[in-house]
């Protein structure tokens, strides 16, 4: 969390000089379960402030926040006055949780009234219907949480400092699961570290095949599930003491509920490893293509959405319009239908960053060149076969080191995001960039 940690050592670098500095409004966007509402706390704790929270969920009436007018019966004042009065101070860190999910109704937009509230240039006279006096809210440091700041609207989202919260790694959840969650769960059960000793392959086992997710939720969960069930044979049979491994964790949890995609055992035509980021964090994403006597179909299942289709024909009219770079007789389009496929059909997948895996799975069936087995990509591609940069690229290189990839094809712009991520992540693998399409065929096939 290097960003927000260096933010908020900024803020306090400049407040030790400048003593009268304002407040800023940071806005932490990422997946359930990362800890956005505990870095708030956090950041209370280290500065010495009092923490209050306030929880915007399905929020629809603008007097939550602005408070009624005295005239009304049972008028109150709104919930950021409220709060700050309970605390006792003026410069509390405020919690503004799950600000993407705020709603509106006839009752006003009480998006718009926060606007007020976290606008640096406004809210040092921010007035509250209620007390009707102006009430400065420049020494409050405001925090925002969302999950995706698609559903915020334009003009709260300007007035906001927005820091990414990506999901962790595998190594990371071990480290949190070993130093903070087994202990907290053992203290909530009342069982002290020496009744239950859960193993380090046994927390490997979990996050590998028992959770998929960004976060550490379902992570707290299950080691919560083993805390229980070792509390069951300590009181019905009166053990000393449990110790659950990986020899033993399925009497516990039962079979695990995920495996991991792993690369193929030998290279396939038509068979391409793509690269996928989903709210759980990122996925391999197998495309297939088969090609079939027919009058130049192009089909397409899996239930792709809009985005991918577009894709999927972008990727044909580029291999149409230059089938002699690769040796493609253009007959063939006349007399060839070709399906593409992405397999598990019941899950519907979008996104702009297929486009380069449907085009090489396209262009290994009508070659027949077998694709490499440990080659995954991702990347638009435009009809001029340009390969675009694309996003969530940390959580798609931990999908492909999952599942044993040892090269992985990216846009040369995302080269900036590539600097950016731990290199544990992509030190035993090869990153490859790409322009065009050419680029990517003559990494991808035989």
């Amino acid at each position: 969390m290097e960003e927000v940690k260096e933010r908020i050592l900024e803020y306090l670098a400049v407040k030790q000089i400048k003593k009268d500095m304002k407040g800023p409004i940071l806005c932490f966007v990422g997946p359930p379960g990362v800890g956005k509402t505990s870095i708030a706390k956090s950041i209370a704790r280290a500065m010495n402030r009092k923490y209050v929270r306030i929880s915007l969920g399905g929020v629809r009436d603008e007097a939550e926040i602005r408070g009624h007018r005295r005239t009304y019966i049972g008028a109150i004042p709104g919930r950021i006055v409220s709060s700050i009065a309970k605390v006792k101070v003026n410069n509390p860190v405020f919690l503004l949780d799950e600000i993407d999910k705020l709603n509106s109704d006839f009752k006003g937009d009480p998006a718009s009234a926060l606007l007020e509230a976290l606008d640096p240039e406004q809210n040092s006279t921010f007035t509250d219907h209620y007390i009707e006096a102006p009430f400065s809210l420049e020494n409050v440091m405001f925090i925002t949480t969302a999950n995706t700041t698609a559903t915020i609207p334009g003009p709260l989202l300007d007035r906001m400092e927005v820091i990414e919260i990506s999901g962790y790694t595998d190594g990371e959840k071990r480290n949190i699961a070993e130093k903070y969650l087994v202990k907290k769960q053992l203290a909530e059960h009342g069982l002290k570290e020496n009744q239950v000793k859960i193993s380090d392959n046994a927390i490997n086992e979990i996050i590998e095949r028992y959770t998929r997710e960004s976060g550490v939720r379902s992570l707290e969960r299950n080691i919560g599930k083993l805390v229980r069930k070792a509390a069951v044979q300590i009181v019905e049979k009166n053990k000393k003491s449990v110790t659950i491994n990986n020899s033993n964790i399925k009497k516990y949890l039962g079979i695990p509920k995920y495996d991991y995609d792993i690369a193929y055992e030998e290279d396939q035509i038509g068979v391409v490893t793509g690269l996928a980021w989903t709210q759980v964090g990122g996925e391999t994403l197998f495309v297939e293509v088969n090609t079939m006597k027919g009058d130049g179909k192009l089909q397409l299942t899996g239930q792709l959405g809009d985005v991918m289709k577009e894709s999927a024909m972008a990727a044909l009219s580029y291999i149409k319009a230059n089938a002699e770079n690769f040796n493609i007789d253009y007959q063939v389009f006349k007399e060839t239908d070709i399906h593409v496929h992405v397999p598990e059909g019941a899950i519907p997948k979008d996104g702009p960053s297929a486009g380069i895996t449907i085009a090489t799975a396209i262009i290994s069936a009508l070659t027949k060149k077998p694709v490499r087995k440990d080659v995954a990509m991702t990347g638009e591609i435009t009809i001029t076969g340009r390969v675009l940069p694309i996003g969530g690229l940390k959580e798609k290189l931990l999908a492909a080191k999952r599942a044993g990839i040892k090269k992985v094809v990216l846009c040369s712009k995302n080269k900036a995001d590539v600097s950016k991520i731990d290199s544990k992540i992509i030190r035993s693998m090869e990153i490859v960039y790409a322009d065009k399409i050419d680029d990517v065929v003559k990494e991808a096939l035989r």
